[in-house]
C-alpha cells in the first residue's frame, strides 16, 4: 500500500518539476485550460478525422460543447486574442477524453493528460531549424527533471545529449521493408531520442507515416530535407517494454496557404467556413509553433513504469463490487 502512495508523490513531483523546467527553457506562461470547447467554433482538434468527441447540451445558455481532444488551435487563438508578441508563450495542463481509442493498452488510455504548450513566431521562422530548436530545447526540459529527480545515468542509463533528427521519408527508405512503427522501433532503438519530422503527407511509396488533422500541424510545406512537413513526433526508447514511445507530437503551425492545402488534400474544404478557420484566412492569428507532451507517457519513462495505469488514476476494485451486487 505505501509503495502506491509514494509511487502517486513520485508522479506529481515529476509533473511539477517538469512543467517548471519547460516554462524555464521555452519562457512559457502557465494558463488554465478548458475541458470543452463550443461545437462548431472549429477548434476542436479532429485529430485523424474518425475521432468522436464527447458532446453535451449546456441547458443555461443552450450551447452545444465538446469535450476537448486538444487545445492545439485554443492556444493559438489564445495568443491572438491577448495580442502575444514573437517568443511569448503558454503552456496549459490539458485533461481530454478519447473514447475512439481503436485499443487500450499499456500506453493508450481514454484518459489523456498533457502539457499543451503554444509560442508566437516570426513568419520567416517557419523553418525546419525553429522546429529543432524547440525540440532541443524540450529534451533538454526533461533531462533537467531527471537530474532533479535522481542520477539520469542511473534513472535511464545512455542518455544522449541531443536528440537526433530523421524525415520521414529518409526513415522509410532506411527501412523499406518495415511499417511505420516498426520503423520507429528501430530507429528509437538505436538512438534511443529521435524525433521523426514530416508526419501527415504521403511518402514516396504512396503512404503515410501517420495520419495528421489538416488544420492545425504544416505537415505538407516543402523543406531542405527528402520529405515535406515542419511537424513531427519525439520519441524515446522504453527499456522495460522494449518499444519505443511517443512522447510529443508538435509542429509549427499551418499558414493560411498550408491550411487550404491541406484541406484540399483531405477534402476537409468545408473546415474552412468554420470560425478559427476565417479567422486564420484573414490573417487574424500569429504564426505559432506548438504541441503536447503527455503526461502519463513522460512519467512512465522517467520512472520506468510498465503500464500508463501505475502513473494514472487507478481503477478502484469496488467497481466491480458493485456491477456483482447488482447482478
Amino acid at each position: 500500500m505505501q509503495s502506491f502512495f509514494s509511487r502517486q508523490q513520485q508522479v506529481a513531483h515529476a509533473k511539477q518539476l517538469f512543467t517548471d523546467a519547460l516554462c524555464q527553457h521555452l519562457q512559457l506562461i502557465e494558463v488554465q485550460a478548458p475541458l470543452s470547447l463550443a461545437t462548431g467554433s472549429g477548434m476542436q482538434d479532429t485529430l485523424s478525422g474518425t475521432e468522436q468527441a464527447v458532446r453535451f447540451h449546456i441547458r443555461s445558455n443552450a450551447e452545444e460543447h465538446e469535450v476537448v481532444h486538444s487545445l492545439a488551435k485554443w492556444k493559438r487563438a489564445l495568443l491572438a486574442e491577448f495580442e502575444a508578441t514573437v517568443d511569448q508563450g503558454v503552456v496549459a495542463q490539458m485533461r481530454a477524453l478519447r473514447p475512439d481509442e481503436e485499443r487500450l493498452s499499456e500506453r493508450h488510455s481514454v484518459l489523456v493528460e498533457q502539457w499543451d504548450w503554444e509560442q508566437v513566431i516570426a513568419p520567416e521562422q517557419r523553418t525546419i531549424a525553429t522546429l529543432q530548436q524547440r525540440v532541443q530545447l524540450i529534451y533538454t526540459a526533461l533531462l533537467a527533471t531527471l537530474e532533479a529527480i535522481g542520477d539520469p545515468a542511473e534513472l535511464l542509463p545512455s542518455l544522449p545529449d541531443q536528440v537526433y533528427f530523421i524525415d520521414s521519408e529518409s526513415l522509410r527508405q532506411c527501412y523499406p521493408q518495415l511499417t511505420a512503427k516498426q520503423r520507429e522501433q528501430a530507429i528509437t532503438e538505436q538512438h534511443k531520442v529521435v524525433f521523426v519530422v514530416g508526419i501527415g503527407g504521403l511518402l514516396g511509396d504512396g503512404s503515410r507515416h501517420d495520419d495528421r488533422a489538416p488544420d492545425y500541424d504544416d505537415w505538407s510545406s516543402a523543406t531542405e530535407l527528402l520529405g515535406d512537413g515542419l511537424n513531427g513526433d519525439l520519441l524515446v526508447w522504453h527499456q522495460g517494454l522494449s518499444d519505443s514511445l511517443e512522447l510529443s507530437s508538435m509542429g509549427i503551425r499551418v499558414d493560411a496557404q498550408a491550411l487550404r492545402r491541406q484541406c484540399l488534400q483531405q477534402q476537409r474544404l468545408d473546415a474552412l467556413q468554420q470560425p478559427w478557420h476565417q479567422r486564420l484566412l484573414n490573417g487574424h492569428l500569429p504564426a505559432t509553433i506548438g504541441g503536447g507532451i503527455g503526461q502519463a507517457r513522460l512519467v512512465m519513462w522517467m520512472l520506468q513504469q510498465h503500464h500508463i495505469s501505475a502513473v494514472q488514476a487507478p481503477e478502484l476494485s469496488i467497481v466491480s463490487e458493485q456491477k456483482i451486487a447488482v447482478a
